[in-house]
């Protein structure tokens, strides 16, 4: 993944036609300085997530690792479902980033066609959904049937906030991000008073899942019919500002993703197999050791991803600027965005790993102390990863060519896979840690090379900044 105008933010530099001072700290600076107040925003937000997504992962934790690899899987199977479907969100990002000066279009009917199909997939999911919950025997899949209830109502976040995130408009994004994880909890508090009764732990887990998917569908509603509200507003006071020619020009039926299908659908297999390849090594801990081993793991893999709160933040924020039609312009933004997620998350992965070190066990419990070497294993993978989220967004938001994330996704998904399939045997969740840290690095320096290549800019170009400005030309 504020701004306050919903205007999309233009692409500011520093002194016009002065080179960019040399080195690292300089570096840094001007990254920054050419971020909009968006990241500060979604920087925030994402801080209140994780607070409350830290309070969730603890309050699941605490009813034992089975209960929380149980919600573990489940959350994996749902953001599978959410993945799949999200090149609707983002077909309409791109419609609203990729519109020239002067020439809008209605954002109204596009929200609503979108929206349409959003519930539609979700219907049909909820059949795939309930068959496997029928002919399912363990936990969690014996609970999917409660996905299939949520399912029409929870691919409604993901495909109205599209709109917002084409505009640059980060504050609804904001809002609603961290809403989901407030009702979420509310409902977890609910959960852990009632099984203070002495509550087994498949009764203990329907009631943990029970308050997943109601917090998160409620604030989907909500969600969807405040962007409705707003796409209806933009629209009038654009149709009240615009006459004659442009008017008619404005009133001419507005671009339909039905015609741009095979872009939606390859955004939601790349999203699919990006998801996969962060959560395959759950999956594998679950077939080779069970599900109590799979909760403790699972806290390593949530505590390692803490680290690209920033670096989601940051494209976010960029995410329409990524998207200009300008490829000097995109690149350049794309690489300053690249600079601070890297230099942020190797800065802050040693101080979470002592954080972790300390404080997971005391808070958590001491079973989950087992999580702690997994944890120091992800981290250094995690950590160079972080630029995925910026180099991705340049493939789909800039090139509309989103197969090229699914192609690197794929390939650390397949590398973690196969490595994971030896070493977990053997190792259990620090193999499973080790073999995603090799798929990750690993595809990280192919996305570089990607990138490069369609931005047309010398290796070098990563780590030093007088090759470019910040207004995307080049400089000698």
């Amino acid at each position: 993944m504020s701004v306050q105008d919903s205007r999309p933010p233009a692409v500011q530099g520093g002194s016009t036609g002065a080179e960019v001072p040399r080195g690292r700290l300089a570096a840094l600076r001007q990254a920054l300085s050419a971020l909009p107040r968006a990241a500060l925003g979604n920087l925030i937000a994402k801080l209140m997530m994780v607070g409350l997504g830290l309070a969730i992962t603890v309050t699941v934790a605490r009813h034992g690792p089975q209960v929380q690899g149980a919600f573990a899987l489940f959350v994996a199977v749902e953001s599978a479902l959410l993945t799949l479907f999200t090149g609707l969100g983002l077909w309409l990002a791109r419609q609203m980033s990729q519109q020239a000066d002067g020439q809008h279009g209605r954002a109204l009917p596009m929200l609503q066609g979108v929206l349409r199909a959003a519930v539609a997939f979700g219907l049909l999911a909820s059949l795939v959904l309930l068959g496997v919950s029928w002919w399912a025997r363990a936990m969690p899949y014996t609970y999917l049937w409660l996905l299939a209830l949520a399912a029409p109502f929870l691919l409604l976040v993901p495909t109205a906030t599209g709109l917002w995130l084409g505009e640059g408009r980060m504050w609804p994004i904001n809002v609603a991000q961290v809403s989901a994880p407030a009702s979420v909890l509310v409902g977890l508090g609910g959960a852990w008073w009632i099984t203070q009764g002495g509550q087994g732990s498949r009764s203990t887990v329907l009631l943990v899942l029970t308050a997943w998917v109601t917090g998160k569908s409620i604030v989907a509603v909500v969600t969807a019919f405040y962007a409705l509200r707003h796409a209806r507003q933009r629209d009038e006071r654009l149709e009240d500002g615009f006459a004659g020619s442009r008017l008619t020009a404005f009133l001419q039926k507005p671009p339909s993703w039905v015609a741009q299908w095979p872009f939606v659908a390859t955004i939601g297999v790349t999203n699919v197999i990006g998801l996969l390849n962060y959560r395959v090594s759950l999956f594998l801990v679950e077939r080779f050791d069970g599900l109590s081993t799979t909760g403790v793991y699972s806290v390593a893999v949530t505590a390692a991803e803490l680290l690209w709160l920033l670096s989601s933040s940051v494209t976010v924020s960029v995410y329409s600027r990524i998207g200009h039609p300008d490829v000097k312009i995109a690149a350049a933004m794309t690489v300053q965005a690249v600079r601070i997620n890297v230099l942020s998350t190797l800065l802050a992965a040693p101080v979470l790993l002592g954080l972790a070190w300390w404080g997971l066990p005391w808070v958590m419990g001491p079973a989950y102390e087992a999580s702690l070497l997994p944890l120091a294993a992800l981290l250094p993978g995690v950590a160079a990863y972080a630029a995925a989220s910026s180099l991705s967004a340049f493939y789909t938001n800039h090139l509309g060519r989103p197969q090229l994330s699914g192609a690197i996704a794929g390939m650390s998904l397949t590398i973690s896979f196969c490595v994971g399939w030896f070493l977990v045997p053997l190792w259990g969740p620090l193999g499973a840690g080790v073999a995603s840290s090799t798929g990750y690095i690993v595809a990280i320096v192919a996305a570089y090379g990607v990138f490069l290549k369609h931005a047309r800019l010398p290796v070098k170009a990563l780590w030093q900044p007088a090759l470019t400005r910040v207004d995307g030309s080049a400089s000698a």
